[in-house]
């Protein structure tokens, strides 16, 4: 018997009435650890009926307690983030370094959430009109769903949920079945923390739990991360029902080298941002745009380091792990097949790697593509995983053309030593996140993470001030405190006086 992931309603463990499973795999070995327990319609909507009940009693909860309840579970994932970092490692594969990395960054966003009260701060006008007073205030908006992806079990669902629970609405996680586990960890988390029952909790499933997420009236908006596909379908059919909604959909990263660049510091952020997580991030460079003559010297650099990276099993001492599965790993080695078919030079090739881990994991290792062009499919396609292409062109112009030219606009970064360059080209580029000599610009929690173009689908970014307004809504009250003598009969327009 194996062990099953459960959903979370109500704070405690919920097995759903369904029946159906699916195997969670470690990667890394190829074996199935545990079954995750897939929701059918019923058991979404005793989910969210829960967070719906919870919700009058955390939306009059005071600012002062659910930013004691905020910091308390800051504490406790500050002290055991080893430990969630070992259980994504054993579901996801990414290594144990990498999954602290991901914690680190989503722990920002609970200290960024912390900060409520003054974030909620609303305004104040006395006498705008005689005796009459203008203020404004936010307020929840009730039972909310995220809706997050494999690759940051982590870290993509507190890009959201901290500032969606201090802000005092209340929460249906509905993590990838790839990786639940850590969702559940979380939960206890929050329950240790003092959280009140109902006010997070966790739907596991696939596309029957997102559905019902995404049409169920009671629930008031929708944070989604994952393919660009799926994200216009939730965009598309979550709007229709009067919900908000912020999809993150896919990426196709550019990096821009210069000819002034420093090489060895744009070949090392190729590789870290090329190979970091297995190339399974939404942020991960896959194109290697050089522009003159460079590009002979920076592919024998990024050859040489990337040859040199050890690919293994993420509880070792390796600096990348496997793919996520078998199906996967199959799917991104199709595009090397392609390209290497369509004339491209593979000059590091990740298909032959020798990984420090067992034999049935899921191993691809960091794979270099040079002169690859733009109607190859390593190119147009989002790949996720561990292949970094090189396209090579004669000038920046070529260069941001091919940047905005491209339907995703989610991250891109540029090499250079001249500043006027730079600011050429963080003005010109239609990307939403920017790095200058940074190969992956995730900003800090209090600014807000997206991207343009066919990677967002809705108005507010994550986190930061659009995450706080995202899950909030304003209210404008105007009010008098009448003299005894009564204002009369006036049945015009009212006019401020």
């Amino acid at each position: 018997m194996t062990e099953l992931v459960q959903h979370w309603s109500d704070g405690k463990v919920y097995a759903g009435t369904s029946g159906a499973r699916a195997p969670i795999t470690n990667p890394a070995t190829g074996q199935v650890t545990a079954q995750v327990a897939l929701a059918n319609v019923d058991d979404a909507r005793t989910v969210i009926a829960a967070a719906a009940a919870a919700y009058p009693q955390w939306r009059d909860t005071s600012l002062a307690k659910r930013t004691q309840v905020l910091f308390a579970f800051r504490e406790l994932l500050n002290s055991r983030k080893k430990e969630l970092a070992r259980i994504i490692t054993s579901e996801h594969g990414k290594t144990v370094p990498d999954a602290l990395g991901e914690i680190e960054r989503g722990l920002e966003v609970v200290e960024f959430a912390c900060g409520i009260p003054y974030l909620l701060r609303g305004g104040f006008t006395e006498n705008a009109s005689t005796k009459v007073d203008v203020y404004s205030i936010r307020q929840p908006l009730g039972p909310v769903a995220v809706i997050s992806p494999f690759n940051f079990p982590a870290m993509v669902p507190m890009w959201f949920f901290p500032i969606a629970i201090a802000a005092g609405n209340t929460v249906v996680l509905k993590p990838s079945e790839k990786d639940p586990s850590a969702s559940l960890w979380l939960a206890r988390l929050w329950a240790e923390a003092g959280l009140a029952p109902g006010v997070f909790n966790v739907l596991q499933g696939d596309k029957a739990a997102v559905d019902e997420l995404i049409t169920n009236p009671a629930i008031k908006s929708v944070s989604f991360v994952g393919s660009t596909p799926i994200a216009q379908h939730v965009y598309a059919t979550a709007t229709a029902t009067g919900k908000r909604v912020q999809a993150l959909g896919g990426a196709k990263n550019h990096a821009v080298i210069l000819p002034d660049a420093d090489l060895d510091l744009a070949a090392d952020s190729m590789v870290n941002a090329g190979f970091g997580s297995a190339g399974e991030r939404c942020m991960a460079i896959s194109v290697c745009v050089t522009v003159g003559s460079i590009a002979d010297e920076l592919v024998a650099k990024v050859a040489e380091r990337a040859n040199n990276l050890k690919t293994g099993d993420g509880t070792r001492h390796t600096d990348m792990g496997p793919l996520v599965t078998k199906a996967h790993r199959e799917k991104v080695a199709s595009y090397i097949d392609a390209s290497e078919a369509a004339g491209a030079k593979v000059v590091v090739d990740g298909r032959a790697v020798r990984p420090d881990g067992a034999p049935d994991g899921f191993w691809l290792g960091p794979t270099l593509i040079d002169h690859v062009n733009t109607d190859m499919s390593a190119y147009t396609d989002e790949i996720f995983g561990p292949v970094l292409s090189v396209v090579r062109v004669e000038t920046y112009d070529e260069a941001m053309a091919l940047v905005n030219s491209n339907p995703y606009g989610n991250g891109t970064a540029i090499f250079t030593n001249d500043g006027g360059a730079a600011r050429r080209f963080q003005n010109e580029v239609e990307v939403g996140m920017v790095g200058i000599n940074l190969p992956i610009p995730v900003p800090m929690a209090y600014y807000s993470f997206g991207g343009w173009k066919a990677s967002l689908f809705g108005d507010a970014h994550a986190h930061g001030i659009e995450g706080v307004q995202f899950f909030t809504r304003g209210k404008a009250v105007t009010q008098r405190w009448l003299d005894p003598s009564h204002g009369g009969i006036n049945l015009g327009f009212p006019q401020n006086r």
